[in-house]
């Protein structure tokens, strides 16, 4: 008998009247859930509820601001871009997967890759590197430094803006380490920060996989500062400034929270005495991978997990349902390296930059500035 609550793919695209690509979009942003289908494993089926309430939503219409807003919240592309998209959960890098490369990539190769190829994999003439403060405070600083001096982008060719690429990725990373080191990116945080060699490639993997994911906080102020043609060290301070923030690079620091109380009561009983503080724990769920965070599969698959996290994740998962995301495994991958409180932020900040230069000359490259209108709310203008 068929099961009325599940509709096979040409079901659920008849109704909603959308290309396949479109459902797929849908089902990675989480409006609709996906389950292979019991008689054939290699297809999916869909939940019929979710297709009903997007048929009733399109059937409706909106008004073309509703669009707009609901657009800024994980809702529909606001812009087109070459360089990374979230389909069928999984992240991919110009059509390549990311969890792939992760395995044997260098992060200065994928970082080449992100921005359309162009200037060297690696950099090797040094500028001066500051020493003092902390690793955060160091970055802020060069990226300062280097946004109020380097020439604008807007107007140079893709050679040139690659070539800078190249440099600032060296520039943030020996800043991280307060002076200038030799070899790959991932070997000189390494040796910074006192591991083994061997452990260096779960660096490695975690800067590939973090190199970029769409047009998240930090990209998007990223892209706004570039379309302005600033320079590129502008834009990235721009996204590390975004990246900053409790809700987007701070995450790992509010898992690290939730391990530490799960030490002391228990992880069932740290679980249950926040839950009414948060709609998910920190370091689970996903809006793009309701399946599951590949990013975090990915890195979380090279190494074993810590007791304390493990028992944590299985009562996160039996609490709520959700599954680990890349926040969870940065944290788990600092307690595994014995790194530094700030490392996971660091090491976050380091990778994306990849992205944030990336995401800065495709824009800059444009030639069109971000300028979008508010919806105006306040009181009446006078006189109007």
């Amino acid at each position: 008998m068929r099961d009325l609550e599940w509709l096979s793919a040409a079901e659920a695209l008849e109704r909603l009247r959308v290309r396949p690509q479109t459902l797929y979009a849908y089902v990675s942003r989480g409006r609709v859930r996906a389950d292979p289908d019991p008689i054939d494993p290699r297809r999916s089926r869909y939940r019929a509820s979710d297709i009903a309430a997007l048929t009733v939503r399109k059937a409706r219409g909106r008004k073309a601001a509703d669009v707009a807003a609901h657009a800024i919240a994980w809702g529909e592309p606001v812009l087109s871009s070459a360089i990374t998209t979230v389909a069928d959960g999984r992240l991919f890098y110009r059509g390549r997967d990311a969890a792939v490369m992760a395995e044997t990539e260098t992060f200065e190769g994928v970082a080449r890759w992100l921005r359309g190829g162009g200037g060297p994999v690696a950099w090797t003439r040094r500028a001066s590197t500051p020493s003092g403060g902390s690793m955060r405070e160091r970055l802020f600083s060069v990226l300062a430094a280097r946004g109020a001096t380097d020439a604008p982008a807007l107007g140079r060719d893709h050679a040139s803006l690659a070539d800078e690429a190249a440099s600032l990725l060296d520039t943030v990373t020996d800043a991280v380490c307060g002076r200038s080191l030799s070899g790959p990116i991932h070997e000189r945080l390494g040796r910074y920060w006192d591991c083994a060699h061997e452990d260096a490639d779960l660096i490695r993997r975690a800067m590939v996989l973090l190199a970029d994911h769409e047009l998240n906080a930090s990209t998007f102020a990223a892209r706004v500062a570039a379309s302005t043609g600033a320079s590129l060290a502008a834009a990235c301070l721009a996204g590390l400034a975004a990246l900053s923030g409790p809700l987007h690079g701070g995450f790992p620091a509010r898992v690290e929270r939730l391990v530490m109380a799960a030490e002391r009561e228990g992880p069932r009983e740290a679980v249950a005495a926040r839950a009414g503080h948060w709609t998910r724990p920190p370091g689970f769920g996903h809006p793009l991978y309701p399946e599951g965070d590949p990013r975090s599969r990915a890195l979380l698959s090279a190494f074993k997990l810590p007791q304390a996290l493990m028992a944590l994740r299985v009562a996160a998962q039996d609490a709520t349902g959700d599954h680990d995301n890349v926040d969870f495994a940065l944290v788990a991958l600092s307690r595994r390296l014995a790194l530094p409180p700030d490392a996971p932020f660091v090491l976050f900040a380091v990778a994306r930059t990849a992205g944030w230069l990336a995401h800065a000359i495709e824009q800059v490259e444009t030639g069109a500035i971000i300028r979008p209108r508010a919806r105006y709310v306040g009181p009446a203008p006078e006189g109007l």
